[in-house]
């Protein structure tokens, strides 16, 4: 996969789906399906993209979420009896070419007329574990390490099926996304990795002070 030509495969938006778990309806957006229109990147969320758990998505530095097209044929493998379709994961973007190896928290992409910038990567809950009928997909995402990765919109603007996604900016003294996934779950964490994240401005605050009390 290469970064330098990364597009975007499939814009995906959802509307508001009331799910049962553990006998309690809950009602989310994870049920994303693609558009044929352009959608709009703005601040806070997506344009007309049901956010409804605000306290875990949407806001500045989970404006949108994207995921990579390339990693589609690993799960269907684990899961090949789903209704698969692009947008499974939740995500806004589904770009081909994303790999989180290579992109780094902080880079700053144009995509379309908007320009965002990469803050931090896609920890799953029971959401996941409901569309994809089984609770082991949690863990099972977690442990593949290639979770995609939240934006932070610096310019507002609207994208569509083939804009390409370029890099603008590349982050400083960061870590790759992947790296830092790695970091979040860890038990023994890389002392060195964790210097780099608590001084990175593109994760939010809260996480980098959590993370802040694994120094040693």
């Amino acid at each position: 996969m290469n970064i330098e030509n990364m597009h975007i495969t499939s814009t995906n938006i959802a509307k508001p789906t009331t799910i049962l778990f553990r006998g309690k309806k809950v009602v989310t957006g994870i049920y994303k399906t693609p558009t044929q229109q352009p959608i709009y990147l703005g601040k806070s969320d997506v344009k007309d993209d049901e956010v409804t758990d605000r306290k875990y998505h949407g806001g500045e530095f989970k404006a949108c979420y994207l995921f990579s097209e390339n990693h589609y044929g690993y799960w269907k493998n684990l899961y090949p009896d789903l209704d698969w379709n692009w947008g499974m994961f939740g995500e806004n973007l589904t770009i081909n070419g994303l790999d989180e190896t290579k992109i780094t928290i902080g880079d700053v992409y144009k995509i379309g007329s908007a320009l965002v910038q990469v803050t931090q990567p896609r920890e799953p809950c029971f959401k996941l574990g409901v569309k994809f009928g089984s609770q082991k997909v949690v863990k099972q995402f977690v442990n593949h390490g290639f979770p995609g990765t939240y934006v932070r919109v610096l310019e507002e603007g609207f994208v569509k099926t083939s804009d390409t996604v370029s890099l603008i900016e590349p982050a400083k003294n960061s870590l790759t996304t992947h790296q830092f996934y790695n970091l979040l779950f860890s038990k023994d964490k890389n002392q060195e990795h964790l210097a780099l994240a608590i001084e990175n401005e593109a994760l939010p605050l809260r996480k980098r002070e959590k993370l802040r009390a694994f120094i040693n």
